[in-house]
Order: C-alpha cells, then structure tokens, then sequence
C-alpha cells in the first residue's frame, strides 16, 4: 500500500507541477497512534495553519 501510495503522489506531484519524475521523493513515516497528537498533529498541523493547504477534519486533543 505504502509503494501504491508513492506511485500515486508522484503522478499526481508530476501532474499538477509539471515536474519530472527525477524531481519528487516520497518518504512515509509510521507513527504509532498514541503518539500522533504529540508528534505530528501539534508541532506539524497546529504550530504550522499556514502551511496546511488540506486541513484535517479531525481534532484529536
């Protein structure tokens, strides 16, 4: 799924900026679900509203 979602990023990335394939890299980090309030949702998504282009319909805390 993970190779899957890369793929579809990429075409999309290469689609949408009319970049090659060379230029666009994909990492996909596994964070445990206890852990995502602290290590993403707060110091990533709410430290940093301007830059968030799709805002997550959720609010974990």
């Amino acid at each position: 799924m993970k190779s899957a979602l890369a793929t579809a990023l990429t075409k999309a990335v290469m689609d949408t900026l009319g970049s090659g394939e060379e230029s666009v890299s994909v990492a996909i980090e596994d964070i445990h679900p206890k852990d995502w309030s602290e290590q993403v949702y707060k110091p990533d998504i709410l430290a940093k509203p301007d830059s968030i282009y799709k805002k997550p319909g959720y609010d974990p805390r």
